[in-house]
């Protein structure tokens, strides 16, 4: 009887035991739970659209993410701080947008960025490439929503004043000089340029100018006129070489004279035979004019037109009878030359 009792007594306190341990376990669950409905907070969680609720006792945004399984990058938008601290008993709201890449092209490469903004506007302004206040976007619209593997220009854009001296040309004013050959010209007095400054507003494009606009033009200096002397007096090469001045000529019809009787009506000895009418005595380069036409006294060179050779330097010293109007009496030695003469055409110089 002895051993049964042994075996009821061993019996009744280890059931006992586990009763005991039961009841702390369900005590320490009761506590868990307890604890963890009075700690913990909720955590609403909108990844890219898709919502789910956390119930977690993490300290952290980072916390509550990391336990959702949910990885972010440096480039995609979190609502909250990753170390903001959650406050317990109050629901959290977090919102995640995943950064989606685009290209873009600007300074001369092709850039990948990676962005989680709304336009393409707010995208570059939030980028390493960046977006002045007067770039323009090419491709698409600054407002155009962001997709992924988009591509975007960006054309740099800035204006600038720019002010620059310019030259402005002198001007020449001529005046003639009749006692110069006509041709030639002389320099009195030297010109000189002015000068002005003109400022632009310059507007490149990509460091391309594209516009220039002139918004001053003041003068620095004003120029100074050259003075120039011009000659009137024409000029002709005779076949001999000589250069001949003259202030007109004339196309003349020539005849040819000489002291013989016949021409005359003088023999040699008769008062006034050999004196011309201005009281000189003939010889070559004497000719005859009609006053009204060469003035007595005018020095002329009388050149030969087509096979006819010059006659050369001459003096108008003598009138005739017969020559009035636009004809010339040439002074000849000898009848024979003045026979062989008989009528020929000849230009006419009217000499300084």
């Amino acid at each position: 009887m002895i051993l049964p009792l042994a075996k009821n007594i061993q019996r009744y306190f280890s059931t006992k035991r586990i009763a005991v341990a039961l009841l702390a376990i369900a005590a320490t669950v009761l506590l868990g739970v307890f604890t963890f409905s009075a700690f913990s907070t909720n955590v609403i969680i909108d990844n890219n659209g898709t919502q789910i609720t956390v119930k977690t006792m993490r300290n952290t945004v980072k916390d509550v993410l990391t336990q959702s399984g949910i990885e972010v990058s440096d480039f995609d938008y979190v609502s909250l701080p990753l170390d903001m601290r959650l406050i317990r008993n109050k629901t959290t709201r977090i919102h995640i947008k995943s950064a989606v890449p685009i290209n873009v092209f600007a300074d001369g490469k092709e850039t990948t960025v990676m962005t989680s903004k709304n336009t393409v506007k707010e995208a570059l302004q939030a980028s390493t490439v960046g977006l002045g206040v007067q770039d323009r976007i090419e491709g698409v619209n600054p407002n155009d929503k962001v997709y992924k593997n988009m591509k975007v220009k960006v054309v740099r854009v800035r204006q600038e004043k720019v002010s620059q001296n310019e030259i402005i040309p002198y001007g020449v004013q001529k005046k003639a000089n009749s006692s110069m050959d006509r041709g030639v010209e002389e320099v009195i007095s030297k010109g000189k340029n002015g000068v002005c400054e003109k400022t632009y507003m310059v507007v490149y494009e990509d460091n391309k100018e594209i516009k220039r606009q002139l918004l001053t033009n003041t003068i620095v200096s004003e120029p100074e006129k050259e003075v120039v002397e011009y000659g009137t007096i024409a000029t002709y090469t005779a076949s001999r070489g000589d250069t001949i001045r003259y202030k007109k000529i004339l196309e003349m019809s020539a005849t040819a004279y000489t002291a013989s009787y016949r021409d005359t009506k003088k023999h040699p000895g008769d008062a006034g035979f050999g004196i011309t009418y201005t009281g000189l005595r003939v010889k070559r380069g004497i000719v005859a004019v009609d006053p009204k036409v060469i003035p007595l006294g005018t020095r002329l060179y009388i050149e030969g037109i087509g096979n006819t050779p010059d006659y050369g330097y001459a003096v108008a010293a003598d009138i005739g009878s017969a020559i009035k109007g636009n004809k010339i009496d040439l002074y000849m030695d000898g009848q024979k030359v003045v026979d062989n003469w008989g009528r020929k055409k000849v230009k006419v110089y009217i000499l300084y």
